[in-house]
């Protein structure tokens, strides 16, 4: 995502600057709204608004484009998505309800919905993001999640 601000106005060295930032950007950003307890099951979050705001503001930086005017634009599509977005969540709240059961709150959407974690063993370690103790990225043995399946 943090690339399609500014495709068609940077050279291919930006692009692989910016590409390059955002794949490191978005793994520390499932971190950390892991750990802030925000259930995020495929990281659309992370991907789609900390990956796309970093990538509008890089067509300010590296596009040619004016950073504030950037800036103006993230803020004024932020604010009119809060808006639009209170407004239906409220509507959803008075009419059917915005919460699941509470065992599946506690063990997490992404397992109650689909079976298992999104991020398998994912930043769940202390050797490094992205990888389990085992040094894979993939569960298995020595994995954090090994014992779920």
């Amino acid at each position: 995502m943090a690339i399609t601000a500014s495709c068609d106005s940077v050279s291919y060295l930006s692009a692989v600057i910016i590409g390059g930032l955002a794949g490191v950007i978005v793994v520390y950003s499932v971190g950390f709204f892991d750990r802030i307890k925000i259930d995020d099951p495929v990281g659309a979050t992370s991907v789609h608004l900390v990956c796309g705001v970093f990538g509008t503001l890089m067509a300010g930086v590296f596009g040619g484009a004016n950073l504030i005017v950037q800036i103006l634009g993230i803020l004024s599509i932020g604010g009119f998505t809060v808006v639009l977005s209170t407004i239906f969540w409220l509507a959803l709240k008075a009419t059917v309800g915005l919460r699941v059961h509470p065992e599946q709150e506690f063990e997490g959407l992404d397992i109650a919905e689909h079976g298992m974690e999104a991020y398998a063993g994912f930043l769940k370690d202390d050797v490094g993001p992205g990888l389990g103790s085992s040094g894979s990225s993939f569960p298995g043995k020595g994995s954090s999640v090994s014992s779920r399946y």
